[in-house]
């Protein structure tokens, strides 16, 4: 199989050395479903807690699986990331407390769909989330965003309140479709919106080392993209899939699984990038 990657490339610069004397917010997008992104963020904040970073975990995803994926019951929350969104008065006095040291989370319910049609008409749209990440990034070493499926409002301030970028992108053959358009939406809103955002790199997700395509996609990902990919590669892995619906990230319910190994490695090449 021949990919030709010079259609879908974006030049999007990857400096992430920069010095973060407060915390450092990751944002992790793909408009394309099904590509890892939430099982990225419970994980990578979980084992960015566990190397004793204190980490906080804004879920902006209406369906809340990021939320649930940390044992957080949706449908018990008083206050979710909806309300601070909607009205910028609201005060975050009391953070949510995971059970695992170190983390902490604003969760997110179906409340905040309607947040994406309210906040269409409101002042300072794009700018709703980074008030929240500004006021909080004193207390934490990293704050990750996990977002919706989808370029729309709530992407779009997930892009605007973060220092940078991770993009999952999974092992198969379609893993391009939709690249361009998120790169290029990075490349706007650095222009336009918040000039210090960087591309913190893609993550190669769901790689099968049973098939030939995965393979192949990694060669040509990272030929292509260089310094960009991260070297950590996370596998397909059934106890991946099975960790959220029991409300615990990978280190929790299978700490010597490969998946569970493999997102403790990529961690540490977060914390890396946060030091470089």
């Amino acid at each position: 199989m021949d990919i030709n990657f010079s259609k879908y490339y974006i030049n999007v610069s990857c400096e992430t050395k920069m010095e973060f004397n407060m915390g450092k917010s990751i944002v992790i997008a793909n408009q394309k479903g099904g590509v890892g992104k939430t099982t990225t963020a419970i994980n990578l904040a979980s084992f960015l807690a566990a190397f004793e970073k204190k980490v906080l975990l804004i879920d902006i995803d209406p369906q809340g699986n990021a939320t649930s994926g940390l044992g957080v019951e949706k449908d018990q929350i008083d206050r979710t990331i909806y309300d601070f969104m909607i009205d910028p008065d609201e005060r975050i006095n009391n953070l949510l407390e995971c059970k695992i040291k170190n983390l902490y989370i604003i969760p997110s319910n179906v409340h905040l769909a309607g947040a994406q049609v309210e906040l269409i008409n409101m002042e300072n749209r794009e700018y709703r989330l980074k008030k929240i990440v500004d006021d909080l990034r004193a207390e934490f070493d990293f704050i990750i965003i996990d977002t919706p499926p989808s370029l729309g409002i709530l992407t779009l301030n997930g892009l605007v309140a973060a220092d940078t970028v991770l993009i999952p992108l999974q092992c198969e053959y379609y893993a391009m479709e939709g690249l361009t358009q998120l790169l290029n939406t990075i490349k706007r809103v650095k222009k336009v919106l918040n000039p210090g955002l960087e591309l913190e790199g893609i993550l190669l997700t769901m790689y099968d080392s049973r098939t030939n395509l995965s393979s192949q996609i990694v060669s040509e990902v990272t030929d292509y993209f260089k310094e960009k990919v991260f070297k950590t590669i996370i596998p397909r892995n059934v106890k991946l899939s099975e960790s959220p619906s029991f409300g615990k990230p990978i280190d929790q319910y299978q700490p010597d699984s490969t998946g569970a190994l493999s997102y403790k490695e990529f961690s540490k090449e977060i914390m890396k990038n946060a030091t470089a």
